[in-house]
């Protein structure tokens, strides 16, 4: 199974002086491009004993300060950033032939930031949040509907955000942008930070 990559081009002359207005530009046709889930994205993590983990997981929130998403902080990612608070983002376009690589330091959001994202949430997903010991294993998929039912029933409809459930915010200090290429010369620019200055770098592919 082999493409040949021959969408489009990435030159330093065309890319923005920050990563992040190059990041929201890329989003911005991967949303109009009406993509499957453009905001999903790979979150690696490393454990204590130095063993990678990695899943799928939902940007939320794309600004100066970072990229957040949110998630319960006693699940395997969560105990993995309390002992490591380092972490990688990718994001994989495959329909635009594009991917993007952040590498940076991660902090919890501020209590109300996640409150008031939580109270966004559709009420079975916070009703979810509450029930679920994720990460942890459990006796079978009954005994988990059956917390789910009890939340239910005891929470109602305006369940409050528990505190083990929240935002992270990975502040980067390194982006690369790939471009899918012809011959698999591809176009990767990487973005580095020094103090509050962007260096653009071209990588070999």
């Amino acid at each position: 199974m082999r493409n040949e990559y021959m969408r489009a081009s990435l030159d330093e002359v065309d890319a923005a002086a920050d990563p992040l207005a190059q990041f929201q530009r890329w989003f911005d046709e991967a949303v109009r491009a009406e993509l499957p889930t453009p905001n999903a994205m790979t979150l690696a993590t490393v454990a204590t004993d130095g063993a990678p983990g990695a899943r799928i997981v939902l940007l939320k929130g794309a600004d100066p300060h970072g990229f957040v998403f949110y998630t319960n902080y006693l699940s395997r990612k969560g105990r993995e950033l309390a002992a490591n608070p380092r972490a990688v983002l990718v994001f994989h376009w495959i329909e635009l032939e594009r991917e993007v690589r952040i590498e940076g330091a991660v902090e919890k959001t501020s209590a109300a930031e996640s409150d008031d994202y939580f109270s966004s949430r559709p009420l079975g997903s916070r009703h979810a949040a509450i029930a679920s010991p994720q990460s942890t294993v459990v006796a079978n998929r009954a005994a988990l509907e059956s917390r789910f039912a009890e939340v239910e029933k005891t929470q109602g409809d305006a369940p409050a955000r528990p505190t083990h459930w929240g935002g992270y915010r990975l502040k980067p200090i390194a982006v690369e942008f790939w471009q899918g290429r012809r011959n698999r010369l591809h176009d990767r620019l990487l973005y580095t930070r020094t103090g509050e200055r962007w260096n653009v770098s071209r990588l070999a592919p």
